[in-house]
């Protein structure tokens, strides 16, 4: 059967000429990303990549473990690491699979029919960007998928791809610690899930 690719759309909602348009057409052009809306502009994910969001405290402990990721992105208080499209569904497996389970709430997943605040690529004129900023940006001109995070299996070398079970094992891991840390503090973890709160604090 033979599949046939879906165009990048650009954003149909940023008015012609501003900012946003030329981001969008940018990132279609370059990349062959989807952007849609403004104010601020979002890719579309599911299509090209998926995105595991975590807190920007506990991403930038995963950066500094030296794991090798994909692009990385920085909105508000949250990092996102984008993986090849399906990883969000793999997610709650994974972490069930690594004794993960419930421990780290704060490491979600957007996959199919989900958006994230499009930072400007290297070179662009500021937008409406919502402060999303690219921590480590995609390469224009090259493919996104050979360097994103993909299920290639634990130890493999996956080929060029980073492997992305090493990469839900340190989010996790900096989830838990950040949550661990925060408990004894007293200070707020950030974006809790529904039950949360009655999850064990236990690091294995």
């Amino acid at each position: 059967m033979t599949h046939t690719v879906p165009q990048p759309r650009s954003s149909p909602d940023a008015a012609p000429g501003s900012a946003d348009a030329a981001l969008a057409r940018r990132y279609a052009r370059e990349l062959g990303w989807t952007a849609a809306g403004r104010d601020p502009l979002r890719l579309l994910t599911g299509e090209s990549f998926d995105v595991l969001e975590l807190p920007a405290e506990a991403g930038h402990a995963v950066l500094r473990r030296g794991v090798r990721t994909g692009p990385v992105l920085l909105s508000g208080t949250r990092m996102g690491l984008l993986v090849a499209a399906g990883g969000a569904d793999e997610l709650p497996g994974l972490l069930d699979w690594l004794e993960w389970g419930p421990l780290a709430p704060d490491l979600t997943a957007v996959g199919a029919g989900g958006r994230v605040t499009a930072p400007p690529l290297p070179g662009s004129a500021g937008g409406s960007t919502g402060a999303a900023v690219w921590l480590r940006p995609p390469e224009p001109g090259r493919g996104p998928e050979p360097a994103l995070p993909a299920l290639a299996g634990f130890g493999s070398s996956g080929g060029d791809a980073p492997d992305l079970v090493r990469l839900v094992d340190a989010a996790a891991t900096e989830c838990h610690r950040v949550r661990l840390s925060h408990a004894r503090s007293g200070a707020p973890t950030g974006v809790l899930t529904r039950g949360s709160a009655d999850q064990p604090l236990a690091f294995s």
